[in-house]
């Protein structure tokens, strides 16, 4: 792995090279292996371009955005950047950096939507991801010590997770830019779902599809700039493109209820139930149809089931949200935006000033209301 690496808070991305492949690290998009449900067999989708999304207004699952840019935005060997008072930076990098490029280039509107209490049946799967990042922890400590960069780049990736002072700077971040972000009493992807499905969104932007099962009427994934991603189980990164999956379009193509999509889902598994052992996504489908719910399967089926599986339906089909969010886009705080990015944390001044300009440029063209605030 070659490595040319310069002042990231200055906005120079690095040139990284694993096996005579380069890749500006900083642009890569999702960087994660797949979490939440698995329907990739089953799903209906339209690959599409950013500029087909030029002038929307969309819901962020702001821990998805967030997790993209702490595995991926790093020094050669692998660290996250941090600022002047030793606090991670990688992620305020990624967020002022994507903003500002769909907003100028492409007139999007994003909403922010941060994790709240995650329901009693996530535990499980919680303390599944905190065991494989401690493990990915102690392999890229030891990877460095071995001076094998490409590996401790990999195991970094797996290892990243949110602290509450990493989403504070987030949304302090966000404030001081005039986006508006929306603390969910629960899951995101629910919250985010709710706000699309009521018309205060165009779609949801998360990696997962949960959002669909929540109910959201459309799902953009892979909401990048470059288009590339890092699997961390593979140590491989392939091109992505952003993809739009509209639910009605999905249950009419496979002739099921949203309620039975989210039993095939109970069947795959989620992160709130372990799926059936051998039961894919296509084998799912074709039992749902053949037998509408899950309460219609064979008993040698359902036996295999966990038993909570309509506690799992209801946070699905009735999530618990917040119904009296808002959302306003308010003026940007350029004098406070650059003490905290320059002053605290670190960031080039002239970076930031141009970044602020683009918005402010980008922001003037636009005619919508909402937006003028942000002038």
């Amino acid at each position: 792995m070659n490595v040319s690496t310069i002042n990231c808070h200055g906005w120079h991305w690095r040139i990284v090279r694993f096996k005579g492949k380069t890749t500006p690290r900083a642009s890569i998009g999702t960087s994660v292996d797949r979490l939440g449900v698995n329907l990739t067999p089953i799903i209906i989708k339209r690959n599409s371009q950013l500029k087909d999304l030029a002038g929307k207004r969309l819901a962020v699952d702001a821990s998805n955005f967030i997790y993209q840019f702490l595995s991926v935005v790093r020094t050669r060997e692998s660290y996250s950047f941090t600022g002047p008072d030793g606090s991670v930076t990688s992620h305020l990098i990624g967020i002022l950096y994507r903003i500002t490029h769909l907003v100028s280039q492409y007139n999007m509107s994003l909403v922010f939507v941060f994790d709240g209490v995650p329901p009693k049946l996530k535990s499980a799967e919680l303390e599944r991801r905190r065991t494989m990042r401690n493990r990915a922890q102690k392999e890229w400590e030891e990877s460095l010590q071995k001076g094998d960069y490409e590996k401790a780049f990999s195991k970094a990736v797996v290892s990243s997770h949110l602290t509450p002072s990493i989403v504070q700077d987030a949304k302090k971040l966000l404030t001081l830019l005039g986006v508006p972000h929306v603390q969910a009493p629960s899951e995101a992807e629910a919250q985010a779902a709710y706000m699309a499905a009521n018309g205060d969104v165009w779609a949801v932007s998360s990696k997962d599809y949960d959002s669909l099962l929540f109910g959201a009427p459309r799902l953009v994934r892979y909401l990048t700039i470059y288009g590339k991603e890092f699997l961390s189980s593979k140590g491989i990164y392939r091109s992505l493109t952003p993809e739009i999956v509209d639910l009605q379009r999905l249950l009419s193509k496979h002739c099921i209820s949203h309620s039975q999509l989210v039993d095939i889902a109970i069947l795959v598994g989620t992160d709130f139930n372990r799926g059936v052992k051998g039961i894919g996504p296509k084998t799912a489908l074709k039992l749902i149809k053949e037998y509408k719910s899950i309460e219609g399967l064979p008993d040698k089926i359902k036996a295999r089931i966990t038993d909570d599986y309509e506690i799992v339906r209801r946070i699905f089909l009735y999530p618990e949200v917040a119904s009296n969010y808002q959302v306003v886009f308010s003026p940007l705080n350029e004098d406070y935006l650059i003490d905290f990015l320059c002053n605290k944390k670190g960031f080039s001044k002239i970076r930031v000033e141009n970044a602020v300009n683009k918005l402010k440029g980008a922001l003037r063209r636009t005619r919508q209301p909402n937006l003028d605030l942000w002038t």
